[in-house]
């Protein structure tokens, strides 16, 4: 069986990484995306820089960034079977301090960049009626907590849950499954070590792991009936939190 071929965006550290190296390790060609140069580069050697990987560097935010990752897994490995939107930042900032540039940022990324690589990537979906698309969310879309105000973030991965049910709903006929994951606090360079000061908040009452998210990211890659899921990977944190 020829391998399948695995787009995955923000891939230079964290769930990225993660991600891009298991399903490495598990025999697909996969194509590694970071808006950081050295910092994509040193992944890309980390994982060996075999013939099974490719790397396209720019920020996701941009249309053509999306649309390049796919010509390459086209031109290298002659198809896209599952992409990953993992990029993504992560900062609060108090509302009415939010300007037009500061949202930018996020709906770039977070959206822009998940809706028009998706874009790209259900294309060539579509032509061989097959495909699926991962998009990474957040479990606090409709959980609200005061003194974290992270409404420019999370507006934008709100709408990343959207996007992701009506895609499901448009291309379930080209047999393309669209699903969300969304972690919780995980041990990843992002949270600076400090991770662990806010396991109270979840209800398992400790923080997850990269390995956490990868092995949801897989089962769902995996699956052929699963669409239009919008899944938790997050300790109970969408769920509630810890009063004591």
């Amino acid at each position: 069986m020829k391998a399948k071929t695995i787009l995955v965006t923000g891939a230079s550290s964290g769930i990225g990484k993660g991600i891009a190296g298991y399903f490495l390790a598990n025999g697909y060609n996969v194509v590694i995306n970071s808006t950081t140069a050295h910092k994509l580069q040193q992944v890309f050697l980390e994982l060996g820089g075999g013939e099974n990987l490719a790397m396209v560097v720019g920020g996701i935010g941009l249309k053509a960034t999306g649309e390049e990752m796919v010509k390459i897994a086209l031109e290298k490995f002659g198809s896209v079977d599952i992409l990953v939107n993992n990029a993504g930042l992560f900062e609060t900032r108090p509302f009415l301090e939010v300007d037009e540039a500061y949202l930018d940022r996020f709906m770039n990324t977070n959206f822009k960049g998940t809706y028009f690589t998706s874009q790209a990537a259900i294309r060539e979906m579509v032509k061989q009626n097959d495909g699926v698309v991962i998009n990474i969310g957040s479990p606090l879309i409709n959980h609200g907590m005061s003194g974290m105000p992270h409404t420019a973030q999370l507006a934008s991965k709100a709408a990343i849950d959207g996007l992701t049910i009506h895609l499901a709903a448009e291309f379930g006929k080209n047999n393309v499954r669209v699903n969300t994951v969304s972690p919780g606090i995980i041990r990843t360079p992002m949270h600076g070590g400090m991770e662990d000061q806010n396991a109270g908040l979840l209800l398992l009452r400790r923080v997850g792991e990269v390995q956490d998210i990868v092995d949801m990211v897989y089962t769902v890659a995996k699956s052929t009936f699963i669409t239009g899921a919008i899944i938790n990977v997050d300790g109970g944190l969408g769920a509630g939190h810890n009063l004591d």
